[in-house]
């Protein structure tokens, strides 16, 4: 079958959309170009742009897309340097930023220039944990909460028995049990090195129920997620107890620089703060007590190969701003849930790994997980500028002329 007939058949959905690979032995570049002109010549559209792009289709057809017809591309800038005085990462970051947002990188960049101005970015990594919450179904209140004192008084041998068997990485650390009724929901903490880790974690939880099975009968594994993790969703769990990298950064910025460099006073970004951030984000409901950390955690995820679902935890956390009593402007971000990795997953996507190279921070840490905590605190560093910026903006009333200025 040539390439016009092998078109023809896919459009006509005689070869499905999956199946193309069989027809072109195996290239997976051709086989994307195909299902592209087949979408093409079905709907009556234009797709040149997708078909332009340099990433090889044969390096992540099955690693990291199905079906795949081309790449969309999105617009990256940087915002920099950003001093960030971490205990994983020192010195000046450029941070790199995808984004079809005008004005947000500029922002962002303002933020930077103030920050590096006042001294730079203290940043601490609170804790460090990826978890998987499996379902299981026992007789009783009462058999679950033996199944959980179990489960909690073999950490170890969970550890051998099941999780060593599966990943060399990934260490079992800690279980939080939550009962509701016969339902027994297992909230596993992992260490998981520098990756993400959430593949990991599954298949380690996975041959933690065998075992669990195995020595309890009369219980049910029903779910490999049981919804408690909390993974991609809006949560008061994550917010509280942290899911990734819980992490915060913190200055205290002078107030000239506060008046040169940002256009207003300590006291008037604090007051916006307090009535926007925390007094309005109560009354809405939210878990994101911020004016915007999802802008600058999209775009840098967006950039970087990051899981774009878990945007949403990444959202989650609290801006806090206040005078100091010599008058200048203490700021912090604290973010409870900051799932990322610098291995595995979409990092290893040529375009992506190249942005993580931007910061030092591709590929695995010596020792493993130091790259991801470096990571972790660059983010967290480019959020308290982005968040500082935004802030003074609104104090300044320049919001809407930036806006105008750059988004438009």
């Amino acid at each position: 079958m040539n390439v016009e007939e092998l078109v023809d058949k896919v459009a006509s959905g005689e070869v499905k959309l999956h199946q193309v690979e069989r027809y072109t032995n195996g290239d997976k570049r051709l086989a994307t170009e195909v299902r592209r002109r087949a979408l093409e010549k079905k709907l009556g559209v234009s797709l040149e742009n997708i078909g332009h792009y340099s990433i090889d289709p044969e390096r992540v057809i099955g690693k990291n897309i199905e079906n795949m017809i081309g790449v969309v591309q999105i617009p990256m800038g940087v915002a920099g340097p950003l001093k960030i005085n971490g205990e994983y990462a020192k010195g000046e970051f450029y941070i790199p930023l995808a984004t079809t947002e005008g004005a947000l990188v500029a922002s962002v960049n303002r933020g930077c220039s103030a920050l590096t101005a006042a001294g730079g970015v203290k940043t601490t990594i609170i804790d460090d944990k990826m978890t998987r919450a499996p379902l299981l179904k026992c007789p009783d209140a009462r058999r679950a909460r033996e199944v959980a004192e179990w489960v909690k008084g073999n950490i170890e041998y969970l550890q051998e028995k099941a999780v060593s068997k599966v990943t060399r990485h990934g260490k079992l650390r800690d279980v939080k049990p939550y009962i509701v009724g016969n339902n027994l929901y297992l909230r596993f903490e992992f260490e998981t090195g520098d990756a993400m880790g959430m593949n990991m974690v599954t298949i380690s939880s996975e041959e933690i129920m065998k075992v669990i099975e195995e020595h309890f009968p009369d219980v049910r594994y029903l779910a490999l997620s049981g919804n408690v993790c909390v993974d991609k969703k809006p949560n008061a769990m994550n917010f509280i107890n942290g899911r990734g990298k819980t992490v915060i950064a913190e200055a205290v910025i002078p107030r000239e620089i506060v008046e040169k460099k940002l256009k207003t006073t300590p006291e008037l970004i604090a007051e916006v703060n307090y009535r926007k951030n925390l007094v309005g984000s109560a009354q809405a409901g939210s878990y994101g007590f911020n004016a915007h950390f999802g802008n600058i955690v999209g775009a840098i995820f967006l950039a970087t190969g990051q899981d774009e679902a878990q945007i949403t935890e990444g959202s989650h956390g609290i801006t806090l701003a206040e005078v100091t009593p010599e008058g200048d402007l203490y700021v912090s971000v604290t973010m409870p849930s900051l799932e990322i990795g610098t291995v595995g997953g979409g990092t290893r996507v040529p375009t992506q790994r190249e942005a993580l190279s931007i910061m030092g921070v591709a590929g695995g840490g010596d020792p493993p997980g130091t790259n991801a905590k470096k990571f972790a605190e660059i983010i967290a560093g480019a959020v308290l500028a982005g968040e500082l910026s935004l802030l003074a903006a609104i104090a300044a009333k320049h919001l809407a002329k930036a806006h105008a200025e750059l988004g438009r």
